[in-house]
């Protein structure tokens, strides 16, 4: 392996999930915008919508012919007793027959319509879910460090379930309303054109109080969806720590920042849904206002004998839903606020820079030899800082490289660097002679086998955890492995063995048994290069001396990168690289830097007389 030419500067990558590290809702609401990009998602389904449209448009259509044909009966009754000529009860019947016909189709198309409107809003939402988890595929890792994990589940789950339940209730009411009130507006002209004058007149000081409310509560309603992820990602992070908090007695700060977060949530929500209720009641003041007026000069009007009684009562029916449009609009208007908010915080994770996209031209390899090579690499988390300046190293097929220094001094970061979890800056990183980002991501990573010091195990059995990367392993293999791992011994000792069932953070079974899983997992996998980072910190001495014979006979024959904190574990390593203070400072096998009396020395021969303490 050649020496690197220049500073080499290696630093540990972000690591934090606080809350500090997102500030959803900084900028300003597109709202018009991010509402025609919704809208967007029903373009495929435009026939279903104009179906739907059509449904609405007849259901609306018989619920305004209803109060006519009851005006009509009213007048048949009335204009027999004032006549005095009796009540025709055959001409009676037929009304109230047409009248039920009405209402019976009115039912009728409005359940169809709802029908449809549920199939639109349930497709639209797959395709918004689909979109989303797709996004979350090709985002960088490091859009993952700078968000909370509650943050990123609030917008994947609270914001799309606001945005599925409004489009589902409030798109058929606002069509609904809209096509109500137009045709109201044209029967009410055709039975009193001065009626209907003093009915039209209430709409400006309704349109004006709504449009001002809504304006004022834009702002409290993307704060509350804000808050919510903050307190989503607040409660998400003190469960997953709660051990540690009850330890350091933190009870009380988390306390405190909850209520913190809360009370900012419970004023959000109350300042928007206050602001904005006041929108029916008003309206509803100035329409009441309008029907007493309508009712004194619809009054004035029969007296007169220019107008039927039957039409002034059906007048005041109209009247009634001319205003329910109205406050239906002004109370959907209300919800859109919520809906529009959890609509632009979506798009802002669609929107968010993506990993850069993997080759046309991909190569494969026949075969995997495992020489590795770091050319001229530079990389930083942010162009402001360079991390990682002009690394040069050459591994050959089989070497087992070990990387050693302090808590935060770039071991791992070098490692996630091999399998493109970041993008370097400049230089290549290089896999037998090919660059790295010749390949496929999924095709490069194939190629590793990877021990975190960090175990992860998802909710399943244990033979599911295990053959996760080898989806095709035979029992016999699987079990081979965990035996390997000298897993197999506890796993018989479980209820159900193998079919196990780890619950979601797998705490039904031990950290050092968390740990023998992943390591039979990586085993199972039989990967060309394995990277082992710190992957015995969480066994015991006796178990970490088997693990480490079965760890040896399998980097027999296949390049290994080993991050190591005990020392001991990597004195046989091809070449050791160790890292101070970001810098590449020392490299060669154990015994030379032992005899150097270097930075390895010091940490060996420290540990050394540590265990010797203990």
């Amino acid at each position: 392996m050649s020496t690197q030419r220049g500073p080499v500067k290696i630093m540990g990558g972000p690591r934090g999930h606080g809350l500090g590290a997102v500030m959803v809702g900084e900028k300003s609401n597109n709202f018009k915008g991010t509402l025609v990009r919704l809208l967007g998602y029903l373009k495929p389904y435009w026939f279903a919508s104009c179906c739907m449209i059509l449904f609405v448009l007849l259901a609306t259509l018989f619920n305004t012919l209803a109060p006519k044909i009851l005006g009509d009966a009213t007048t048949t009754i009335y204009n027999g007793i004032v006549n005095q000529t009796g009540i025709n009860f055959t001409k009676l019947f037929y009304i109230l027959l047409m009248l039920g016909g009405a209402y019976l189709l009115w039912g009728i198309f409005s359940y169809f319509q709802q029908i449809i409107m549920a199939h639109v809003a349930q497709k639209t939402m797959y395709s918004l879910r689909k979109d989303v988890d797709e996004k979350l595929s090709r985002l960088p890792l490091k859009y993952f460090d700078s968000q909370t994990f509650g943050e990123i589940l609030s917008r994947v789950t609270n914001d799309v379930d606001t945005i599925s339940n409004s489009l589902q209730q409030s798109l058929t009411q606002v069509i609904n309303s809209v096509i109500t009130f137009i045709m109201l507006l044209v029967v009410m002209l055709t039975v009193s054109p001065w009626l209907t004058l003093i009915a039209v007149a209430t709409l400006p000081f309704s349109a004006f109080i709504s449009a001002g409310v809504v304006k004022k509560t834009q702002k409290f309603f993307k704060g509350q969806q804000k808050s919510m992820g903050e307190l989503n990602g607040h409660i998400e992070e003190m469960y997953g720590g709660h051990n540690i908090v009850k330890l350091f007695n933190h009870e009380k700060q988390v306390k405190d920042r909850f209520d913190e977060i809360n009370e900012e949530l419970y004023h959000n929500s109350r300042t928007a849904t206050f602001a904005s209720s006041i929108i029916i009641p008003l309206t509803n003041l100035i329409g009441n206002i309008g029907y007493v007026i309508l009712c004194v000069v619809g009054g004035i009007m029969v007296a007169a004998g220019s107008l039927e009684i039957g039409a002034v009562q059906a007048f005041i029916q109209y009247l009634r839903q001319f205003n329910q449009p109205i406050s239906q609009i002004a109370n959907i208007a209300n919800i859109l606020q919520s809906t529009v908010a959890a609509a632009e915080r979506v798009f802002e994770l669609l929107d968010e820079t993506e990993q850069i996209p993997d080759t046309k031209t991909p190569k494969t390899l026949n075969h995997i030899d495992g020489s590795v090579a770091f050319r001229h690499v530079s990389f930083g988390y942010s162009s402001e800082k360079i991390l990682i300046k002009d690394l040069n190293m050459e591994i050959k097929s089989g070497d087992t490289i070990a990387i050693v220094g302090p808590t935060g001094a770039g071991k791992t970061t070098l490692v996630n660097l091999l399998m493109r979890f970041y993008e370097i800056n400049s230089g290549g990183i290089y896999v037998d002679g090919i660059k790295t980002t010749e390949f496929t991501r999924s095709y490069l990573r194939n190629i590793f086998g990877m021990v975190l010091q960090d175990t992860w195990l998802f909710q399943g059995t244990i033979r599911e955890n295990l053959a996760y990367g080898k989806e095709s392993a035979t029992e016999e293999e699987i079990i081979s492995a965990a035996k390997a791992a000298h897993a197999h011994s506890f796993i018989k000792l479980l209820p159900g063995g193998y079919d196990f069932v780890l619950n979601e953070e797998a705490s039904n079974i031990s950290q050092g048994q968390k740990q023998l899983l992943t390591i039979a997992r990586a085993i199972l996998k039989d990967p060309d290069i394995l990277i082992l980072d710190e992957a015995t910190s969480s066994v015991d001495t006796r178990t970490e001396v088997l693990i480490q014979k079965a760890m040896n006979n399998l980097m027999k024959g296949r390049t290994s990168f080993v991050i190591a904190h005990r020392l001991s574990t990597i004195r046989d390593a091809t070449n050791i690289l160790v890292m101070k203070d970001g810098d590449i400072v020392e490299q060669g096998n154990h015994k030379s830097l032992m005899e150097q009396n270097g930075f390895y020395a010091n940490l060996y021969n420290s540990q050394f007389a540590q265990n010797n303490q203990a």
